[in-house]
């Protein structure tokens, strides 16, 4: 059997490794188009940041290691120009020679990736892109001259060059049109890591756009000009599907290729993995684009498995995705709840502030937690997280049980591994479990911070019950402080209607919500409390 890989980096030297282990007797070829393969596109940004200190630690194999090890036949610098489906062939350019010569297969697997896309503006030649080694070198050449820095997008990838670009002493400007940084983030959520860039002197420019790349400075549609020795392209990235399209092969809506869960394509022989194709959500059971490295990594296993005629299924993707910026990390998995509202699905919201470890150990950080459940199924539709500390932990843990399964409510009975230096005995993830179970049942009601203004102008009273030193730190515009220590002998003081209970995280908010509802009175607590509805800048909303 003979095995022809396009594309021999994340999922295409994934699937060729597997087919090895599997199969000594098949010809395994992978055709690449750069000049390396199974490199650590990853850690790109961190080498252009010093983090990596040496570039031969990206690339991880190499064509004579491969041939060595595993006995395959890699060719760099050879692009793949058609696809006969029929014939079973492949036409395949050498690009240092311009030979071209036609490749034979009986199972093809295309792992062509994707490219970033580029604006088209007056002046982008001059900007870089960074998806692979090349790229990564004409960055590092640059960043040798460079002054300042424009990095425009506001992705995972344009904060990670950002924060590296910093960390070589350049001053970093990020532009975003969009209103946030990491815009798969819900915006409290995503406000925190602003903050840390801007402490960290990195100028962002959210709701702008770019209009023109000139020779040393960039301009903004409002006229405005920054200083620009160096421009980075973040924007996103477009699956390399026109190999694929240009066979005959059936194309998303997305532009990636359609696959089955066998990773099968709509022609036979021919598969398709990586960022190159449109992967199954695992929240709405459709197909989309979910570029990730894990992922294709995943599917190229799976395929090589499926090839060999094991019973294989690639599995609905989540989403799954987690980025370091400077003292903090964000992560997310599943949905948004921007995207949840999008989809005009019904969610319920829970936030919580939580330590990352006990607080009587030293070095107790707080953390946010977001998690976005189904109110009728107590499916868990997606979850956040921002921190200084603990952060990949639980959204690892909120992510498997997903895969799993796991009904929120059912978040509070996992066995936790528990020290005080790792975690507490009541979890962050046990605590989201309590909450959703209360939520659940009905032992408690509340409110989101984008829902206070409306709230608070329909006639709900706001109670702060924080203490008196918190409160005149800072609290919702109206609210009327009567501490949770003393709120059963004032109560008196709260006039008739509903009300709505905060405090500085919701904790405390829920335990005077129950009060209040024992007591006969109508009130429900802000989710998250105080920091929640600060992070999010609503003080600005509601005023």
């Amino acid at each position: 059997m003979k095995v022809l890989i396009i594309g021999g980096v994340a999922g295409g030297m994934s699937a060729a490794t597997r087919m090895r282990r599997l199969s000594e007797s098949a010809q395994i070829v992978v055709l690449e188009r750069g000049a390396h393969v199974s490199f650590a596109n990853c850690g790109l940004p961190y080498y252009v940041g010093g983090v990596i200190p040496k570039r031969e630690s990206l690339l991880l194999q190499t064509p004579e290691s491969l041939a060595a090890r595993f006995r395959l036949d890699v060719r760099v610098r050879h692009e793949a120009t058609a696809v006969d489906p029929v014939g079973r062939t492949v036409t395949v350019r050498e690009l240092d020679s311009g030979r071209e010569y036609v490749e034979s297969f009986d199972e093809l697997v295309l792992s062509t990736g994707a490219s970033a896309v580029v604006a088209r503006l007056p002046g982008v030649e001059r900007a870089l892109v960074l998806r692979d080694v090349t790229d990564v070198d004409r960055v590092v050449e640059a960043v040798g001259n460079a002054r300042s820095a424009v990095v425009i997008g506001a992705g995972f990838i344009g904060v990670e060059m950002a924060e590296n670009l910093v960390r070589r002493g350049i001053s970093t400007t990020v532009i975003e049109r969009g209103p946030q940084v990491l815009g798969p983030l819900d915006v409290e959520m995503a406000a925190p890591v602003a903050a840390e860039m801007r402490t960290h002197g990195i100028r962002l420019e959210l709701g702008a756009e770019v209009s023109t790349i000139e020779a040393d400075t960039v301009t903004l549609s409002d006229g405005s000009v920054v200083p620009a020795d160096l421009v980075i392209m973040s924007i996103g990235v477009r699956p390399e599907s026109g190999l694929a399209r240009e066979a005959g092969l059936e194309i998303g809506s997305g532009a990636g290729v359609v696959v089955d869960d066998r990773l099968r394509t709509s022609m036979p022989h021919i598969y398709a993995v990586g960022d190159v194709v449109e992967k199954r959500d695992s929240v709405s059971g459709q197909s989309g684009l979910i570029p990730l490295a894990n992922s294709a990594n995943r599917q190229g296993r799976l395929v090589a498995d499926v090839i060999a005629g094991l019973p294989a299924i690639d599995p609905p993707a989540l989403g799954t995705a987690i980025v370091g910026v400077f003292g903090l990390t964000a992560a997310m998995t599943g949905w948004s709840e921007k995207r949840l509202r999008a989809a005009k699905r019904p969610f319920r919201v829970i936030h919580s502030h939580p330590l990352a470890h006990a607080g009587y150990y030293p070095d107790a950080a707080a953390m946010s937690l977001k998690l976005l459940v189904d109110p009728d199924t107590d499916q868990i539709l997606g979850a956040q997280a921002v921190g200084a500390d603990g952060v990949d932990k639980r959204i690892d843990v909120l992510a498997t049980a997903m895969a799993g399964g796991i009904a929120a409510s059912r978040l509070m009975d996992l066995e936790l591994a528990y020290a005080p230096q790792f975690g507490s005995a009541k979890d962050a993830i046990n605590m989201l479990g309590y909450m959703a179970d209360n939520l659940r049942i009905g032992a408690l009601r509340t409110i989101q911070w984008h829902e206070l203004d409306e709230a608070i102008s329909t006639g709900s009273h706001a109670v702060d019950v924080r203490t008196p030193e918190e409160f005149a730190a800072g609290s919702i515009p109206g609210a009327r402080n009567i501490p949770l220590d003393e709120l059963r002998a004032r109560v008196e003081e709260i006039p008739a209607g509903p009300i709505l209970v905060l405090c500085q995280v919701g904790q405390r908010g829920n335990s005077a919500t129950r009060l209040l509802n024992q007591l006969g009175r109508e009130a429900v607590n802000l989710d998250g409390g105080y920091r929640t509805w600060r992070a999010a800048g609503a003080d600005r909303i509601c005023r």
